[in-house]
């Protein structure tokens, strides 16, 4: 071979060469396949089953709601100026709150209340004794167009009527009836410095609806009223005259916690021009805005459902005046020992 022959060659012999060594890296690499057992991959767990429509949380979703609420999201009630009132108004916010809504009190008379609930300004007062409001009955409730519904029976039966203590009939006997005040010797056992000659007889607040000065004027009676401004003021009169054995002479209600302090009787009043009774036995009642059976549906509901005895308003006024808890407290504890009570004017 001639030199060019051998140049060629070995030429081709160098690419052969570097054409293997590129061969060799493509190929993948086995040893340690070869020298090792493969470990399996375990199999992927199972996806579990589609849930069905999701009913339960719902459901779950629909007790979380609650009952419902309505627009009408604040409550305002009426606290009337007497003890059973504000104790009455104290549970009823208490459990509304419960319930969800936010709750407004406000101080009123018995007389401003109707309109103030006839127009929907404020909703609700739990407290309204009727010998004093039947033309307001008329006017807001029976009248058509009148936007106050009668939301029933708080429970309590109530007794206006003028008392004085025992010790006073066992005295003269003839204090156990109004007639015997006709008498200028007798009232005159219960005159004061502002009454002169007259007897005094008590009162409270005079935005009351009473009937007094009617009596008084029907039948010649020798006495004179003299407000004392509230029920805190007549039972500290109570008070001042049991513990002298002085006379008094008042304007007073029950239920009430006084009658287990003071041994107070009932004088008997004649009856009316119309042969009834001034003061009647008062089945007390509630009186709730019209709008709030759409607009609050669910306190409509349980402001009708709100009823108890007797018993438990005279055991919240007995803290309230003879434990001297404030009202608030007194109805915390009522609420805490009677759920047997009120969860039954729980709305649905």
């Amino acid at each position: 071979m001639t030199k060019s022959l051998w140049k060629l060659l070995a030429v081709f012999a160098v690419f052969g060469l570097l054409a293997a060594a590129c061969g060799d890296d493509d190929e993948p690499d086995t040893s340690a396949a070869d020298t090792e057992p493969a470990t399996a991959e375990p199999e992927p767990a199972a996806e579990p089953e589609p849930a069905e429509p999701e009913e339960a949380p719902m459901e779950a979703e629909e007790e979380m709601t609650g009952p419902d609420l309505g627009e009408v999201t604040t409550i305002k009630l009426i606290a009337n100026p007497w003890s059973g009132s504000a104790a009455n108004i104290a549970v009823a916010a208490q459990l509304l709150e419960q319930i969800g809504y936010d709750v407004e009190i406000t101080d009123l008379d018995e007389n401003a209340q109707w309109s103030a609930i006839n127009t929907g300004e404020l909703h609700a007062s739990l407290e309204v004794w009727p010998s004093g409001h039947a033309q307001n009955r008329i006017d807001f409730i029976d009248n058509p167009d009148g936007n106050v519904v009668d939301a029933g029976l708080l429970g309590p039966v109530g007794q206006i009527g003028w008392y004085l203590p025992a010790y006073m009939i066992d005295q003269n006997p003839a204090a156990a009836s109004a007639e015997g005040f006709t008498d200028p010797a007798l009232a005159s056992m219960f005159a004061t410095a502002e009454t002169g000659d007259l007897g005094q007889i008590l009162h409270g607040d005079p935005s009351w609806v009473t009937f007094e000065q009617d009596i008084i004027d029907e039948f010649g009676l020798q006495l004179e009223i003299v407000y004392a401004g509230s029920e805190e003021a007549l039972l500290a009169a109570f008070d001042a005259a049991f513990a002298r054995e002085d006379a008094v002479l008042s304007y007073f209600w029950t239920p009430h916690s006084a009658f287990s302090s003071f041994d107070l009787v009932e004088l008997e009043l004649p009856l009316d021009p119309d042969g009834n009774k001034y003061y009647p036995a008062d089945n007390l009642f509630k009186i709730v805005w019209a709008g709030l059976e759409d607009g609050a549906p669910a306190a409509w509901e349980f402001l009708h459902n709100f009823n108890y005895s007797t018993a438990d308003q005279v055991s919240m006024l007995g803290a309230i005046d003879g434990e001297g808890k404030s009202v608030e407290e007194a109805a915390a504890d009522w609420i805490a020992a009677n759920e047997a009570t009120w969860s039954a004017w729980m709305p649905s």
